[in-house]
């Protein structure tokens, strides 16, 4: 083992690289002007309290199964359309929204908790939406006179429409990241980002002023190894004395001021953790389960970290069901199922239930038609809501014609979303506390669309 005066400079600049990597210094690129601010600003106020979770589906959730009609005729032309992948009919859960079009729906069999919730009136269904430029009917798709968002029913062009709500220009930062800029003053006690990652990197939360904070399952990412306290090994205290010296080189000292606010910050958040109680509330032990538990956790932690408002990003993968859908499709949804009813009791228990609110996010639906045994790209597709805010039992917005070549039909199913992302967004950012006047700074395009408040939450 090198002494502290073996460890160079430069040796110390190289193994730190190696050690954190480019993710965990992104973590803590941290808006500093705040700090100069944060003295005339009001104090931490714990009452007013907001959380965000955005739940992302990569790979495009077929919600032609996730929500299925069950009147007779219906059902059986539904059955006929979707040949191998169509659901049996005394599985569907039935469910009665509280305003209809006449029609009845059930929801997939792997969702008995969010039916659960639904008839409890805490979580709400938001039908056919998608990326939008503006809205479009289909005669206008058909003689390509509408504006449509570029590169539709590719994965990674709709995922960044998806998360940006900014489908007709290059987007550089994400919704989630204008909304945190917009009210990170609330925040301007805090050491930690109002943007906190469980699923890394997403488009969602960047910011201009705001940068995601990365964290894993398990709490904070850090140099590996790295130790802290009296017993500290001697590596972990070399760093940590050259972490303090005085650099006269400009990039030797930034960089030292990030890694060490890195460090300081993985421990501020730690020790944020351990301060709190544990759930008694059991999650499943899946990934979406650990992640959303971490998610509770660091609501609990709300009050040291002092944040007012939180920002959170969380992702599973695996629904890009081109072929074997019926099975996986399953699992998938039980594991989202799981995942937010035991989330939603976490924050029952934590006693924040009216100030938390979860929803679902996909690449875009998928085609009514199969491809044998699954289904390909489309475009509009149906969303959840839950939180003890939601105005839950009732499905928001209209449920597409299910006919091909129908009003709502590109081909084979491919809806066109009725609801536009921007809509769905800038309700759910007016509730997290985007004044009226300043949606448009967060939603340019909002203003295109009918709806700027779909009222799915209260």
């Amino acid at each position: 083992m090198r002494t502290q005066a073996e460890l160079s400079r430069r040796e110390f600049l190289r193994t730190a690289c190696t050690a954190v990597g480019t993710a965990a210094l992104a973590n803590t690129v941290f808006d500093l002007t705040r700090v100069a601010a944060a003295a005339a600003l009001p104090r931490f106020d714990a009452g007013d309290y907001k959380a965000l979770v955005c739940v992302f589906l990569y790979g495009g959730n077929d919600g032609n199964n996730t929500i299925v009609p069950t009147g007779t005729i219906a059902y059986n032309e539904y059955a006929a359309m979707r040949g191998a992948l169509a659901l049996p009919r005394l599985s569907l859960l039935p469910i009665t929204p509280l305003t209809g079009d006449g029609r009845s729906w059930g929801l997939h069999p792997s969702l008995t908790g969010i039916r659960n919730l639904f008839n409890q009136r805490h979580a709400a269904i938001l039908a056919n939406v998608g990326p939008l430029v503006a809205p479009v009917t289909r005669t206008d798709y058909l003689s390509g006179s509408a504006a449509l968002p570029p590169q539709l029913f590719s994965h990674s062009d709709q995922t960044v429409h998806w998360m940006t709500s900014l489908p007709d220009q290059v987007a550089l930062t994400g919704w989630g990241g204008r909304v945190a800029d917009l009210l990170r003053n609330l925040n301007a006690s805090s050491q930690i980002s109002m943007s906190i990652s469980v699923a890394g990197t997403n488009t969602f939360q960047v910011g201009n002023q705001v940068t995601q904070y990365q964290v894993s399952t398990e709490g904070a990412l850090g140099l590996d190894h790295y130790q802290t306290g009296p017993f500290a090994d001697p590596s972990s205290r070399a760093i940590k004395s050259l972490l303090e010296t005085p650099y006269s080189n400009l990039f030797e000292r930034a960089y030292a001021g990030i890694k060490k606010r890195a460090i300081d910050n993985g421990e501020m958040l730690g020790a944020a953790l351990d301060s709190t109680p544990p759930l008694v509330t059991t999650f499943p032990e899946t990934d979406l389960g650990r992640q959303l538990k971490m998610v509770a956790r660091l609501i609990g932690a709300r009050s040291p970290l002092e944040q007012q408002r939180q920002i959170f990003f969380v992702a599973t993968g695996g629904y890009d069901t081109h072929g074997d859908q019926v099975a996986p499709q399953a699992e998938l949804l039980s594991e989202l199922d799981r995942s937010l009813g035991a989330f939603y009791q976490a924050t029952v228990e934590m006693g924040v239930a009216q100030q938390v609110t979860s929803f679902t996010a996909s690449d875009f639906g998928r085609t009514y038609t199969s491809s044998g045994d699954g289904s390909d790209h489309g475009w509009g597709g149906h969303h959840f809501i839950l939180g003890g805010a939601v105005q839950g039992g009732d499905i928001y917005g209209a449920m597409p014609m299910l006919e091909i070549d129908g009003p709502d039909d590109t081909e084979q199913g491919r809806w066109i979303p009725t609801l536009s992302v921007d809509e769905y967004s800038a309700t759910l950012a007016r509730w997290f506390g985007i004044a009226p006047t300043n949606l448009s700074d967060v939603f340019p395009n909002l203003g295109r669309f009918a709806q700027p408040n779909l009222g799915f939450l209260g």
